[in-house]
């Protein structure tokens, strides 16, 4: 068998279970992707009261079901599939592109890189004081002048 299969016959070959996905230049090891076996599948059909998976669907007309194989491409890499998606999703209206009203006011603003930087800091979310006295310190003092910077900024 060639290493590669095309997508078609191996959707084919993981539809059939009695055909098998087998390695290359390997004792023939079976590489099943499907986990259920025939005696699984048939155990779940009598559970549901059918004899087969063509009884299963036979309430499903015949103008909506498969009557061909799927002619499926070849596969594709993961960067061309991350292409085509990000293709695909550039067709979507989003924020960015168009007005929000989401967020009663709070609308589009830059918010510089060092806030970030600075609210991941614990010692300006959290009341925790090291134990440590000569690195409390340097915490109180750095929260002191944070807080000082902030009231007179904001004029408080």
């Amino acid at each position: 068998m060639d290493a590669c299969l095309s997508s078609a016959e191996l959707f084919r070959r993981l539809v059939d279970p009695k055909k098998s996905i087998t390695a290359t230049g390997s004792k023939a090891e079976k590489m099943s992707y499907i986990p259920h076996t025939a005696e699984d599948r048939s155990a779940m059909l009598s559970a549901i009261g059918v004899a087969s998976i063509d009884e299963l669907f036979q309430n499903l007309p015949t103008s909506i079901r498969l009557q061909d194989e799927l002619e499926l491409p070849d596969g594709w890499s993961e960067m061309e599939v991350r292409k085509a998606f990000q293709k695909m999703a550039g067709k979507n209206q989003t924020g960015d592109k168009a007005i929000c009203f989401a967020g009663m006011g709070s609308y589009e603003h830059y918010v510089a890189a060092a806030v970030n930087t600075l609210l991941l800091r614990s010692e300006f979310y959290t009341a925790y004081t090291p134990y440590q006295p000569e690195v409390a310190q340097g915490t109180l003092q750095c929260i002191y002048e944070f807080q000082s910077l902030m009231t007179r900024l904001t004029g408080l």
